[in-house]
């Protein structure tokens, strides 16, 4: 999942890029509202964290100028503005949710977790297929009840494969959920976690699929 984190603090900023990307996210950081608007016209983002008080245009105006250009990509307000006309106008601007500060990490990336499980129709914070059961919160993998350790990058996607069970999901895809602009992470990179991936699942009642041109399918056995 790539998100676009658009914060002015320098401290607050970085470290919370770095606690998202620790949690498997790919982090794009913008300071203010002009690198938000670049970066969002540049990528294709599942999720927008926006501060209001930025230091060239205030987050309600950028968040209405975006919805006015018919811009749909979810945005979660992070502001220490907590008065209830300052949520309501938040909300009504366009936003999708509204986080105060100071916040607690856990809080945040249930949040974002949740906005993760919408966008594949995912009701549970647990994914199942066969054998595989991977915790969105606890960020863990189990096969037959036993943890199997993959590295960030594998885990993720795994975590895409498995949101999309039996359906095609293109490399493209994947390089621009999990791709950050500092990151070099390309169709070549994407292969290759593929390939560990299989090596990880070999023996078991699955497989993942190359679909010629196109991408990958995570597909269960019919006598699983």
């Amino acid at each position: 999942m790539r998100l676009l984190l658009i914060e002015d603090d320098v401290s607050l900023g970085p470290a919370l890029q770095e606690y998202l990307m620790s949690q498997g996210y790919a982090v794009d950081l913008q300071a203010d509202g002009a690198g938000g608007f670049s970066a969002l016209s540049a990528a294709e983002y599942e999720l927008v964290i926006l501060d209001l008080n930025l230091p060239d245009i205030s987050g309600l105006d950028w968040l209405r100028n975006i919805r006015q250009k018919a811009m749909t990509v979810p945005v979660l307000i992070l502001t220490a503005r907590d008065e209830l006309e300052d949520r309501v106008a938040g909300l009504d601007a366009g936003a999708d949710d509204y986080v105060v500060k100071p916040f607690e990490l856990a809080e945040l990336a249930a949040r974002i977790r949740a906005f993760a499980r919408r966008s594949v129709g995912q009701a549970q914070s647990v994914l199942e297929v066969g054998p595989l059961l991977f915790d969105m919160v606890s960020r863990e993998l189990r096969v037959h009840n036993q943890r199997l350790a993959l590295s960030v990058r594998e885990l993720s996607v795994l975590e895409m494969l498995m949101a999309r069970v039996g359906k095609v999901v293109t490399k493209q895809q994947i390089v621009a959920s999990l791709s950050a602009n500092d990151a070099d992470f390309s169709e070549n990179a994407v292969e290759v976690y593929v390939y560990r991936l299989r090596k990880r699942l070999e023996g078991l009642p699955l497989q993942i699929q190359t679909v010629r041109g196109f991408g990958y399918s995570l597909e269960l056995s019919s006598d699983a």
